[in-house]
């Protein structure tokens, strides 16, 4: 009896220490396969855990809204393709296409002119054409309606010398068009493109102009068979910015009037057609998606390299008779991109001082964009750390994974960031709506590369021998990471904090669509007074934001 009674008991213990066996022989098949992943030196669970976490939340507003449009519905889907997507393709690509080729054209030529010709004061144009940078285009496009609008200072001042509007026309340029959206997002575009083609004809070898020179090819050869191969990568990482930059910007193309897919967007959202919205949304990605699709197939096949042992610095080219024509080239852009709108700016700021526009609101705003601004700053700081310390310091899928999903909202406009974020914290988080964390959140999601990339250039210049003494001494990769390499990067984060901090006091789309009533920001302001032609109100905000965003600029200028 007893015997019996002992049997079962045996048996379940025989099994369950088979089962226990299987179990440890499971556990230790997974931990021997998540050892090699990482190549026997794994990140840590906080350490993992926060860039996971981080990365999933950046990019839960993005997906929701792919999702939201796939499930829209067949009729709404058609509904919109067949009355509103081919003329927003059409306006939106042809905008692009127009903007970047005239803007790398420009900047490329800019950049060509006072890297490597004697024009005179090289180095203070190097400055001076940079400058439109901290010009958002919605303040560009405010100066230009104040002078080309339809009560603008060309109609009602120059009116009566007929002379110069015969010759040059400028009382029939109508600046609420096609070509005067163009002419704006050029303007104040360029830019990139003249910085990054600057940085390489700066690193260009003289070596390769000498042999072409022994072969007998002209200055003019040289240039088109040396010297443009090798600026095809910065003339492509140019003309990517800027396409990007045109098919995300909202400020200038609604202030003149003009209809894309991120203007359409926005007042789909003013009609609380929300998925209407997604569905032009989708569109948009895809061709954002399709554009750095081009930029990676185009990179990888316009590799060009020089030997750094034996670089020579490349002379600069004499003007001679073309010098005059340099000079008012170089100085026509400045007039146009600086000049003309700051002392647009300047005129309506003096009469806004006069009435008394420094008041207590304006101050309110001044406060509301930097809080928010530094908010995101801060948390921009705090996040890019971890993220990319796991990429630089343990590379694999995941952390490459963690990475890409990060860049999701920087690639994207603010309307749909801001959207995404509308979906999501309305339905699932509705505590926090209303309030200036949304904006703040927008923020993140949009210029988190910014003190990533910053941060990153940072922690290249660091060996990796410093991680690991840290880590033979016990400590914990979270620990090696906030005590031993967040002192020696700091100046980096800080340096892509300023970045993020500028970047969010010129957003609009995003404030827009996110604001609650009563919160107002800067670029708020702009916008509204603009819209409403109270231009002594809202040219003091674009002066300040313009101050502000000039440090930044020369930091990134030493970079170049």
């Amino acid at each position: 009896m007893n015997q019996s009674n002992h049997q079962p008991t045996q048996l379940n213990q025989s099994q369950e220490k088979v089962r226990n066996g299987k179990f440890r022989t499971f556990f230790h098949v997974v931990r021997k396969k998540w050892l090699a992943h990482w190549n026997g030196n794994p990140p840590g669970s906080i350490l993992l855990g926060l860039g996971i976490l981080t990365a999933f939340i950046l990019a839960i507003p993005i997906l929701y809204v792919v999702w939201r449009s796939l499930f829209a519905g067949v009729d709404r889907w058609m509904t919109v393709l067949d009355n509103r997507v081919p003329m927003l393709l059409w306006n939106t690509l042809s905008l692009t296409l127009g903007v970047t080729f005239l803007a790398v054209f420009i900047g490329v030529s800019l950049a060509w002119i006072v890297s490597r010709t004697d024009l005179p004061g090289r180095s203070t144009w190097q400055w001076l054409l940079a400058l439109p940078l901290v010009i958002p285009p919605y303040v560009g496009a405010m100066t230009y309606i104040i002078i080309f609008g339809p009560r603008g200072w060309v109609r009602t001042e120059w009116n009566q010398v007929d002379w110069l509007v015969d010759h040059f026309g400028l009382y029939s340029f109508n600046i609420y068009s096609f070509w005067g959206v163009l002419f704006v997002l050029t303007m104040f575009t360029y830019p990139y493109a003249f910085l990054i083609a600057s940085a390489a004809l700066k690193k260009m070898n003289r070596n390769f102009e000498d042999v072409a020179r022994s072969q007998g090819l002209t200055t003019s050869e040289i240039f088109w068979k040396v010297n443009i191969p090798f600026l095809r990568p910065a003339i492509g990482a140019g003309a990517i910015l800027i396409s990007l930059y045109v098919l995300s910007d909202f400020g200038a193309i609604a202030m003149l009037r003009y209809t894309t897919f991120t203007a359409a967007i926005y007042y789909q959202m003013g009609s609380y057609d929300n998925i209407s919205a997604a569905v032009l949304s989708l569109v948009l990605i895809v061709l954002t998606l399709i554009i750095l699709w081009i930029e990676a197939r185009t990179r990888k096949k316009q590799k060009f390299y020089q030997n750094t042992n034996t670089y020579k610095q490349p002379d600069l080219l004499p003007l001679g008779r073309w010098k005059a024509a340099a000079v008012l080239f170089v100085g026509a852009v400045f007039v146009l991109s600086i000049l003309l709108p700051i002392v647009v700016l300047l005129y309506w700021s003096s009469i806004g001082l006069a009435e008394g526009a420094l008041n207590q609101r304006f101050w309110k705003y001044t406060w509301n964009s930097i809080k928010v601004s530094g908010l995101a700053s801060l948390l921009c700081m705090l996040l890019a750390l971890p993220i990319i310390y796991l990429k630089s310091r343990y590379p694999s899928v995941i952390t490459r994974s963690i990475d890409k999903l990060t860049y999701s909202g920087y690639a994207l406009p603010g309307v749909i960031v801001a959207l995404g974020i509308i979906f999501v914290f309305n339905q699932y988080i509705p505590w926090l709506y209303n309030t200036f964390f949304l904006i703040t959140i927008a923020y993140v999601i949009r210029f988190l590369p910014q003190a990533m990339q910053s941060g990153e250039a940072s922690l290249s210049l660091i060996s990796p021998r410093v991680d690991e003494a840290a880590r033979s001494l016990g400590y914990p990769p979270w620990k090696v990471l906030f005590t031993v390499t967040l002192p020696l990067v700091l100046p980096g984060i800080l340096a892509g904090g300023a970045l993020v901090f500028v970047s969010s006091i010129k957003e609009l789309p995003a404030t827009l669509l996110l604001r609650y009533p009563g919160f107002d920001t800067l670029a708020v302001r702009i916008w509204v007074e603009a819209s409403e032609s109270i231009y002594y109100l809202a040219a003091p905000p674009a002066l300040l934001i313009i101050l502000v965003s000039i440090f930044p600029l020369k930091w990134m200028l030493k970079k170049y």
